[in-house]
């Protein structure tokens, strides 16, 4: 496991205590993503700030495998909202660059007699930074590609994007409308998928629906009712707000045991194991 930084707890004191102007000064130094973030967000329910801080505490504390399972979680939900990785780039060399110049004011600030290994601190921060874009990057173009053939398989009727991320656990991205003609394919293939994959937990992201008719979602809860039976568990994730007002209007709700979560990272961060 890696080493925290050098007087980590004391960076991490002084960064909470300039939390404001960080974010500032990362907004700055990422030019073309500052105009793009309210986008992001609603595009993909993706806080880059947020998300900076976390990545920034990762690398103050050395957790690399963290950072890793982070990088890998976001890589999965930028290609699923087909996010340009430009902005992803630019976003995290602004990261870079703002951390640095807080080291450098945290430095001068403690101003007593003591200070940092440099060295030693730009290998295992740029590297760290570094381990990240890797990561991220090969997430981002596995899952596209999946994406691609699985919506390729999905217009041909062939199959529907079953999309596994590791041994047991699947994603399903529906994108688009959603019919009754669809969902018979879905209720085929999905089935199928489960019995023969052994698919223990599927993720049935609706983010990309903003509507379903009646008989639809009937047909949906029926779905997840016959992958229950076969010892599968359904996370939903993305449900919009105009599906949910149907749902309470015709009191209809899951079967207990299917979870529900916000968004398809919140289920990548519970779900997904590197």
């Amino acid at each position: 496991m890696a080493k925290p930084l050098q007087k980590s707890e004391e960076i991490k004191a002084f960064f909470l205590k300039h939390q404001e102007a960080f974010e500032e000064k990362l907004s700055e130094e990422a030019v073309n993503v500052k105009n793009k973030m309210d986008e992001i967000l609603t595009v993909g329910n993706i806080d880059l700030v947020t998300n900076a801080h976390a990545v920034v505490g990762y690398i103050i504390d050395g957790q690399e495998e963290d950072l890793r399972l982070f990088a890998k979680q976001e890589g999965i939900a930028w290609a699923t909202h087909s996010i340009e990785l430009s902005f992803k780039l630019e976003w995290i060399q602004a990261i870079r660059r703002t951390l640095w110049i807080f080291l450098q004011q945290y430095n001068e600030a403690t101003d007593n007699g003591s200070t940092f290994d440099f060295f030693a601190m730009e290998k295992d921060i740029n590297s760290r930074v570094d381990v990240f874009l890797n990561t991220f990057f090969i997430s981002y173009s596995t899952y596209k590609d999946s994406l691609i053939k699985a919506h390729r398989q999905l217009v041909e009727n062939l199959s529907v994007p079953i999309i596994p991320i590791n041994s047991s656990v699947s994603i399903l991205p529906l994108i688009g409308s959603v019919d009754l003609f669809r969902t018979s394919i879905l209720e085929e293939k999905v089935l199928n998928e489960v019995g023969i994959s052994r698919i223990d937990t599927l993720i049935l992201d609706l983010s990309g629906i903003a509507d379903m008719e009646t008989e639809v979602i009937y047909h949906i809860m029926k779905i997840i009712d016959g992958t229950a039976l076969m010892g599968c568990n359904t996370i939903i994730t993305g449900l919009r707000a105009e599906v949910v007002r149907k749902m309470i209007h015709l009191d209809l709700s899951f079967d207990p045991k299917t979870k529900t979560l916000g968004t398809l990272q919140q289920a990548l961060k519970t779900y997904l194991v590197v």
